[in-house]
């Protein structure tokens, strides 16, 4: 297999690189020339906003082609547009964020979608993604895969909502947790995305799927627990508060208090995706204190903090406000 990987140095691109050299594919990416490269892949150097770096795609056959793109719609457009006579499918890793807000429980793969273009220059987060989708159906049509991800966490995650649970848990001390504790939360691993999108493009299917995992693999309890499991100083100690209590402290769900979105907040369905579509295609999900454990392991053997994107304000809680809340509580 052909693999051609759009972006490839960073969290989600990573993975897909990584698993498709596990399988032995022949992997070539195509960036910037910044940040991670493995050896064993070929790098091809352009810029995705400058149409004229493209030419090498175009030059060469694909079996596959995987897109992270966040960005203007219009360089997916001209990417796709390029390789639609030489790659055989496309695979294109978008989100659930496409769906128009605030998005119903059960929101199936035909939910009703943001209104985008596939020619903008700009949009919001949902605009760009959504644009991006018609721009790459536009010109593969069926042979189109679009991966509608929420939650996405594991190793090398340049977002930090997982860095930042494990690092408050190494500091220290009680955690303000926000519940209820047994809130049912959608997630996937990066590796299991990576090797879903693979599998289910080689296998020649196309079309959007939801892909993250069922409603209840894991709850706030079960992710926070592993945190302070593998992470947790000697005197860490959960304090669960309910969700009303947080909420009128000002505390921001999922920015303040990553992952956490309670049941009255707008978008609490992000939590509540109908992903039988993705799981009968073949959608695995390893358990949630696996990818806590692997992402610990992974920040322990780094230098210092995680680098987090430079187009994302970093999550997490500022302590003062933190042990604010913690003092009603007690």
């Amino acid at each position: 297999m052909r693999l051609l990987v759009l972006g490839g140095s960073s969290f989600v691109g990573r993975a897909l690189v990584t698993e498709g050299l596990a399988r032995g594919w022949a992997v070539t990416t195509f960036n910037r020339g910044r940040g991670w490269a493995d050896p064993r892949a070929e790098r091809i150097v352009g810029d995705r906003l400058d149409p004229a770096t493209l030419a090498p795609l175009g030059a060469r056959d694909w079996d596959l082609v995987a897109d992270t793109w966040t960005g203007a719609p219009r360089a997916a457009r001209d990417s796709a547009a390029v390789l639609a006579p030489r790659a055989h499918r496309y695979a294109y890793i978008s989100s659930c964020s496409v769906y128009a807000p605030p998005p119903p429980p059960g929101a199936t793969e035909d939910t009703p979608t943001v209104a985008a273009s596939p020619d903008a220059q700009d949009g919001d987060y949902a605009e760009v993604k959504r644009g991006a989708e018609l721009a790459i159906t536009a010109a593969f049509g069926e042979r189109a895969l679009l991966a509608r991800p929420g939650l996405v966490l594991g190793p090398h995650e340049d977002v930090g909502r997982l860095p930042w649970w494990l690092s408050r848990m190494a500091a220290g001390g009680d955690v303000l947790a926000p519940g209820p504790p047994d809130l049912p939360l959608q997630l996937v691993d990066a590796r299991d995305l990576a090797r879903f999108v693979l599998d289910a493009a080689a296998a020649g299917l196309g079309g959007p799927f939801n892909v993250v995992s069922r409603r209840g693999h894991a709850t706030m309890r079960t992710l926070l627990e592993a945190c302070r499991d593998v992470a947790g100083a000697p005197d860490t100690e959960l304090t669960w508060a309910p969700a009303e209590v947080v909420l009128d402290a000002g505390i921001e769900p999922w920015t303040e208090l990553p992952a956490w979105l309670p049941p009255q907040h707008e978008y609490a369905a992000l939590h509540d995706a109908d992903v039988r579509r993705a799981h009968a295609a073949g959608l695995a999900c390893r358990p949630v204190a696996e990818t806590v454990a692997d992402t610990w392991a992974w920040m322990r053997s780094l230098d210092g903090p995680p680098a987090l994107r430079a187009d994302l304000p970093a999550p997490g809680l500022d302590r003062a406000r933190e042990e604010a809340v913690l003092r009603l509580l007690r």
